[in-house]
């Protein structure tokens, strides 16, 4: 959640900001939640200094006093009243967008920042379907559509493609982590998913647990409600899990093979650091993102996405989209958010510093998804139809080529 208190003394500098966001309406609210709580708290300190009379009082003072304490009952109704929905104005406001974020609400107002890597000229190019061994109908059986089974080689190829990434990770300082993919509500609220991306969640309502959609969530939650001491940070994280996700809304789009499913693995970086370094740390995931790609062959683009696109937590988010050859396109594979201290908020997670305790920054970045698997046997694959693997993940146990 953004800072109340800042937002009291430059409501218009939020307002503007958060125009380019689509917050403005809810930051409106907010700011007349406040102001109707902030009118209310010095009547009832008022009114609660007049229930505590110095010494005897009179009957006259009785019966003054008898009519202050029904006025102050009255009163600390509305004041709680006033706090619930102060909180759930605040829980809906975004987090406002850093000023190098570009304006735009969709995919096509991103900013290109640069690209590496030459995609291969492939006459007629192999779609992953027909390159990896993948089974859908099977999995239509059991699970459902957009679910799919990975299968021989091609699940040797993905599993070289985790550890690779988290034995990259390790070298960089973060340290490996198994979550729990069932989470409470409030690790769901405490993140941001709740409540403006709650139609993606599966839910389990008979014991009170959500699948995550990605490991953001538990890591995020690793540090709930502590205090850490300025030189434990930063911390850095990466975990590795299975990923759920409805994908709300997203019927009809992409719907064919393994691009868009409701169940994935995924590593995920997630640091918590000062305010001050948040930027750079940034930064530097971004760049070991594109380091891992780059160790894997890949061509890519990276991407600066538009305010009315990002996450409500996200202050800045930079994607790297892979060349799929199949569809003629770069896809995004990895996203590297900072939220700032929105989570850290939420979540009541502070440092110790020079200036008191206050909340420390949050990032979150993909190092690793299941649409990277189809990248690497779409980039790799040769006329014939059989894959040739990067040396990096035949390392790892994937074989170094192999053809369905």
């Amino acid at each position: 959640m953004i800072d109340l208190k800042a937002a009291r003394s430059d409501p218009d500098g939020f307002r503007a900001s958060l125009a380019r966001k689509g917050g403005v309406e809810a930051f409106d609210q907010l700011i007349e939640a406040d102001r109707r709580w902030l009118d209310l708290v010095p009547q009832v300190d008022e009114l609660r200094s007049q229930t505590k009379p110095k010494g005897k009082p009179t009957p006259e003072q009785l019966e003054q006093l008898k009519l202050a304490k029904t006025k102050l009952q009255r009163l600390e109704e509305e004041l709680a009243e006033a706090e619930a929905a102060r909180e759930a104005a605040l829980a809906l406001v975004p987090n406002p967008p850093h000023p190098d974020v570009p304006d735009g609400d969709s995919d096509k107002d991103a900013v290109e920042l640069r690209r590496v890597g030459e995609p291969r000229a492939i006459e007629k190019p192999f779609s992953h379907l027909e390159l990896g061994r993948f089974d859908m109908e099977r999995a239509v059986k059991l699970s459902g559509a957009r679910f799919g089974y990975i299968i021989g080689d091609t699940a040797l190829l993905a599993l070289a493609l985790f550890r690779y990434s988290l034995d990259l990770l390790g070298r960089k300082g973060f340290l490996p982590v198994l979550p729990p993919v069932l989470v409470r509500e409030e690790a769901m609220f405490g993140t941001g998913f709740f409540p403006t991306d709650k139609a993606n969640i599966y839910e389990i309502p008979s014991d009170g647990l959500y699948l995550t959609g990605t490991s953001e969530v538990a890591l995020a939650g690793l540090h709930m409600g502590e205090l850490l001491e300025s030189n434990e940070l930063p911390l850095r994280y990466a975990g590795y899990s299975t990923c759920f996700r409805r994908e709300a809304g997203a019927a009809g789009k992409e719907t064919h093979g393994m691009f868009r499913v409701h169940q994935f693995d995924k590593v995920e970086m997630y640091v918590y650091t000062r305010p001050e370094d948040s930027w750079q740390e940034h930064e530097r995931m971004v760049a070991i993102e594109e380091e891992i790609l780059q160790g894997l062959d890949l061509p890519y683009r990276a991407v600066n996405i538009p305010a009315g696109d990002l996450g409500a937590p996200a202050a800045k988010k930079i994607d790297l989209e892979v060349w799929l050859p199949s569809q003629g396109r770069y896809r995004e594979v990895t996203s590297c958010s900072n939220t700032t201290d929105f989570q850290a908020r939420r979540l009541k997670v502070r440092y110790r510093g020079e200036r008191g305790t206050e909340p420390v920054h949050t990032l979150n970045g993909t190092a690793a998804v299941g649409r990277m698997l189809l990248a690497l046997l779409e980039n790799g694959q040769q006329e014939d139809g059989s894959v040739v693997v990067p040396a990096a993940l035949t390392k790892l146990g994937a074989p170094t080529s192999f053809k369905r």
